[in-house]
């Protein structure tokens, strides 16, 4: 990789786990699916003018799409940051990596090795440490909301596989105009003060919004496919790991969460996991970066990392 990819391939899980904590500042002004409608609205009206229409064989599955990635992912993610703490929701989002490994097995036909299998139980390990080690203190239900969410990624993910190649903008803009009734739905059922918080927010929550759009959402996806386009996805996907570093070190410096020992255990288990699970054998090395090896519409699953 030239030092513009790896610079780039840094960044990105950098705004990602920084992300972590940007949430949890727009959270303490906006209801958390009310934030959620937002966030996918700004990231539509960006990205609707210069995307094409679905076609009616993409249309269904962007709709399924939208309910598992955008609807649930997002909902059960932003509700459990509201309640928990960045740290450990960081770690805990990894496991939508050993949940698409699973889901692939029944709904793809790909059946996992055994060092893949072994990697996955290794990061499940790794998050079970850190929710209920010693002195851990982890609040279990935000923790299982984000789990939930994990789940809910993985197969959305596995449904981008089974039902691409899309292109990636047209894929974020669609998902994200799906997503906005069906958060705002659920906004308006089990929240209140909707209005009242666009009237009241600070500054800082407003600049966090902005920042999950322009940074998380379409800054680090866009650098995320041109390394897709022009990298091996084995170079490029270990860099998604650091976002759990960032995310703990953003936490620690930003909202002075803990630093426990069972959090730094758990993370360094759970990213080994997730790492051994990602792992794959190589026909060949060498001339793996530089050269376009496929369009990025072409990324499917793999391209997909835990929190956007």
């Amino acid at each position: 990789m030239t030092p513009t990819q790896v610079a780039c391939a840094v960044l990105v899980p950098l705004l990602w786990g920084l992300q972590f904590v940007v949430i949890k500042i727009g959270l303490a002004a906006f209801p958390p699916l009310f934030f959620v409608g937002l966030r996918f609205a700004v990231v539509a009206a960006l990205l609707l003018p210069f995307v094409g229409r679905p076609t009616r064989r993409e249309l269904w599955p962007m709709i399924a799409i939208s309910v598992f990635i955008g609807g649930m992912n997002f909902a059960l993610i932003f509700v459990g940051l509201g309640r928990g703490l960045a740290s450990v929701a960081s770690v805990a989002n990894q496991l939508s990596t050993p949940f698409t490994i699973l889901l692939a097995w029944p709904m793809l036909h790909e059946r996992p090795s055994l060092r893949v299998g072994g990697g996955v139980a290794l990061a499940f390990s790794g998050v079970a440490l850190t929710v209920v080690g010693p002195n851990a203190p982890v609040a279990v239900v935000p923790t299982l909301l984000v789990i939930g969410a994990g789940f809910a990624l993985a197969v959305g993910t596995v449904l981008t596989k089974r039902y691409g190649p899309f292109e990636p903008l047209k894929l974020m803009a669609w998902i994200s105009l799906f997503t906005v009734p069906q958060v705002l739905s659920m906004s308006a059922v089990l929240e209140h003060g909707q209005l009242a918080s666009l009237a009241t927010a600070m500054p800082a929550a407003w600049l966090a919004l902005g920042y999950t759009v322009l940074f998380g959402a379409i800054v680090g996806f866009g650098l995320w496919f041109w390394l897709i386009a022009t990298c091996s996805m084995a170079r490029v996907a270990p860099f998604a790991l650091l976002q759990t570093v960032f995310a703990i070190a953003a936490g620690v410096v930003f909202l002075h969460e803990p630093l426990t020992i069972p959090l730094v255990a758990g993370a360094v288990i759970c990213i080994a996991g997730v790492a051994l699970s990602q792992s794959r054998p190589f026909a060949r090395r060498g001339a793996v970066c530089s050269v376009p090896a496929r369009h990025p519409s072409d990324a499917r699953a793999e391209s997909i990392p835990p929190l956007r």
